[in-house]
């Protein structure tokens, strides 16, 4: 059994997780000792939990654009890692879906980042993954901190989340996509051996 394999049956047996683990839902994250780039996301949605396949939505169908790869790539690059800030989709809420679980992202990440050496890159998908793995180094608010993007390389990368609900803020922030995308295009390449 594989570390990630031991750790994935640590997760499913955990009390927090066994509602889950009793109705035969996985945790959705993907890790490999090879990976170099990880992309720390909320957590999975409906639809995701429903196929079980994380980003597997609107949101992924944008992400995967962004980062200039194929679905083929993004699921299953060995250089390519998936850790969202809970591992379950934790229900809807009165606006959207429920925040991640506090404590989650802290028991879990930790081993299973210290089972992937090769990570250069760790792209911090929304204000979750920005406030957890960037603590006091985050801007007040996500905006910033994204503008900000090249004081965090290149060991992290904030981006706004590319749910349709911000297809307002992108109007709003044409720089995104002029100076944060060719640059989270280029990475990812890279890491991936994706160049030429």
């Amino acid at each position: 059994m594989t570390v990630f394999e031991q750790i994935k049956q640590e997760i499913m047996a955990d009390p927090r997780n066994l509602a889950y683990t009793e109705r035969e839902i996985p945790p959705l994250f993907k890790a490999t000792q090879e990976a170099r780039l990880i992309i720390v996301g909320q957590a999975p949605g409906r639809k995701a939990e429903e196929t079980r396949m994380f980003w597997n939505d609107a949101s992924g169908d944008r992400l995967r654009e962004w980062l200039g790869i194929s679905r083929e790539v993004f699921y299953h690059s060995p250089f390519l890692a998936h850790l969202p800030m809970d591992f379950y989709y934790p229900g809807k809420g009165k606006s959207g879906d429920k925040p991640p679980r506090r404590g989650f992202a802290e028991k879990w990440h930790p081993r299973l980042l210290a089972a992937m050496p090769d990570v250069e890159t760790i792209l911090l998908v929304g204000s979750y993954a920005q406030k957890y793995y960037l603590g006091s180094r985050k801007k007040t608010t996500l905006t910033e901190t994204v503008m900000g993007f090249r004081e965090y390389l290149p060991t992290h990368l904030p981006l706004v989340h590319p749910s349709p609900l911000n297809h307002g803020w992108l109007k709003r922030n044409p720089w995104f996509e002029q100076e944060v995308i060719p640059v989270l295009r280029s990475l990812t390449a890279s890491l991936l051996g994706q160049e030429g």
